[in-house]
């Protein structure tokens, strides 16, 4: 796909050159912005190859002289790499964006939103590159095209092995149910998937932090209850704990699991508890499913809730991969519709990574006005 979008104001031609995965780039040429078609993940030489040559096409069909170059904080991302040596071999400006800011800009750009108003965002997505050098992904941020802050985020948790978990929910699951202090029996699915020996390795890794990142990752939760609920214990494309999990949901259950919230971080454990006390007591996967569901809804509507009561904000984003779940958006913008908040939804925009370089570029833009 691709996409041109019109703004209000005239600003520097600009490359914003995305993310790593699901990559596209976007640039601005005047009052106009052109979003790529969908690269996909510069995980090897020839999707950097399609990447570069793309991002050459687009320049010559826009007549676009990039005067400022936009990438993301992470040092690792084959288009940061690329932007890094752009603006270094042809003294261009650079400007790092940090990943879940720019889920937030591509979301209020996707809903024509023209001022500088701060808005609530709840940025959920499985890996994005923190300020603080971890990886983030369950964020409730307050912020604008220009700035944001971290307002609170879900507790961070160890992550065995670092991306390899990624495709073994099973480990994600152990490291939850370790940390939440819940007994690692052999009734619980992800126990099962790993030798005595393999999961006191496991244990080791949380316990010591040794290959082991933190995360506050919202696509890694839903791993991890996806692995609890013996769903998913490995996976084979993105998001397919997740998927299953949501399509397992029973529609008429409203009942959700407890949780606790502060001044800064969203504790799941709670609800994983009592996730794992309905499931050893042979509660339906279906209905422990949709109770997980709700309960990351009320998630965002106490948290904006909290934000509301401290700073006035009721203009909440929803943004990032997660929200590509159906049944989670839905019950998440009824319920804050319901009490009293505007929402900001993707239309025309990706709400995963494929949007991030119109997020990128947006901040970029706006930056030049400060």
């Amino acid at each position: 796909w691709a996409c041109k979008s019109r703004w209000t104001i005239s600003v520097p031609d600009i490359l914003a050159c995305g993310a790593e995965l699901k990559n596209t780039f976007s640039l601005s040429k005047n009052k106009y912005v052109f979003i790529s078609h969908h690269i996909g993940d510069l995980e090897n030489y020839e999707t950097l190859q399609s990447f570069e040559n793309g991002i050459n096409h687009y320049q010559k069909l826009f007549r676009v002289s990039p005067q400022i170059i936009a990438a993301d904080l992470h040092p690792d991302y084959l288009s940061t790499k690329y932007a890094i040596e752009r603006a270094e071999s042809t003294n261009t400006q650079l400007i790092r964006v940090q990943h879940h800011h720019a889920h937030l800009a591509a979301c209020l750009a996707d809903n024509n939103f023209s001022t500088n108003e701060n808005v609530i965002g709840c940025i959920f997505d499985g890996t994005g590159y923190g300020s603080d050098g971890k990886i983030w992904g369950g964020e409730i941020l307050t912020g604008s095209f220009q700035e944001f802050t971290r307002t609170l985020h879900l507790n961070e948790l160890p992550l065995p092995g670092g991306n390899s978990s990624i495709k073994n929910p099973a480990k994600i699951a152990i490291s939850y149910l370790h940390e939440a202090d819940i007994e690692l029996g052999n009734d619980l699915p992800p126990v099962n998937e790993f030798s005595s020996s393999h999961l006191s390795t496991i244990i080791s890794q949380v316990k010591t932090g040794i290959n082991s990142p933190l995360t506050t990752s919202m696509g890694r939760l839903f791993d991890a209850v996806a692995s609890i609920l013996g769903i998913r214990q490995s996976v084979s494309y993105e998001a397919q704990a997740a998927i299953e999990l949501e399509n397992l949901c029973d529609p008429d259950e409203k009942a959700k699991y407890s949780f606790e919230l502060s001044d800064k971080e969203i504790n799941v454990f709670p609800m994983l508890r009592a996730l794992v006390y309905d499931f050893r007591s042979g509660i339906g996967i279906d209905i422990i499913a949709s109770k997980f569901h709700n309960t990351v809804a009320h998630v965002c509507l106490e948290a904006c809730s909290q934000i509301r009561r401290n700073t006035g904000l009721s203009i909440v984003a929803l943004s990032g991969g997660v929200w590509q779940n159906v049944i989670l958006l839905k019950k998440t913008n009824d319920i804050l519709l319901k009490n009293g908040f505007r929402v900001l939804i993707h239309r025309q925009v990706p709400a995963n990574d494929g949007g991030v370089s119109l997020g990128q570029l947006m901040i970029a833009a706006h930056s030049t006005f400060v």
